[in-house]
């Protein structure tokens, strides 16, 4: 698979450890140097803010995409490549998925799991096949990998369900698992 757009799903805020603005910058500037756009919420702010001003800073192209209610509160970046505003949410997150090959998930609060559950059942009812790379910065999102074990076990969904993300712990294996060589 050559991947030339992914979509990064992370916090608005920059969360309680330094790994996770370094794991965003790493991203953001490897994502830059293979190429490719990065698309995501256009935002200023937090973990947002951080992986597009690295993914700018290594010359990347860069696609945000912001619900007009949020253009203050996530403090729109308008120096992007392109930028986009939406009427909904719900608009924001098919625009991304929409112009992305792929999805990587950082660290991030109700807004990143929306749309991490959004995608996953998109790909679970067969809707895309892009690949959903969960990275797990510090041990971040083991909690939410064990509920992911805890929903199969009990009966609510396909253990196929757990195949469709795939789990790292850096942004280089990240970047190998989308295709580009770990730098």
């Amino acid at each position: 698979m050559t991947v030339k757009s992914v979509c990064v799903y992370c916090g608005s805020r920059p969360g309680a450890m330094p790994a996770y603005s370094e794991a965003a910058q790493t991203l953001g500037t490897a994502i830059a140097e293979a190429g490719w756009q990065l698309v995501y919420g256009a935002g200023d702010v937090g973990l947002m803010g951080v992986v597009a001003r690295a993914a700018q800073t290594a010359g990347g192209d860069t696609f945000g995409v912001i619900p007009v209610h949020l253009l203050e509160r996530e403090v729109g970046k308008t120096d992007l490549t392109s930028f986009v505003v939406t009427e909904t949410m719900h608009e924001r997150k098919k625009v991304m998925l929409m112009n992305a090959n792929a999805i990587v998930v950082l660290p991030g609060g109700a807004g990143s799991l929306d749309e991490l559950f959004e995608v996953l059942t998109w790909r679970q009812l067969g809707l895309h096949d892009k690949p959903i790379v969960v990275l797990n910065t510090e041990g971040y999102w083991d909690p939410l990998l064990t509920l992911v074990d805890h929903v199969i076990a009990q009966g609510f969904a396909d253990p196929s369900l757990a195949s469709f993300l795939t789990v790292v712990d850096t942004p280089a294996s990240a970047m190998a698992a989308l295709g580009a060589a770990p730098s």
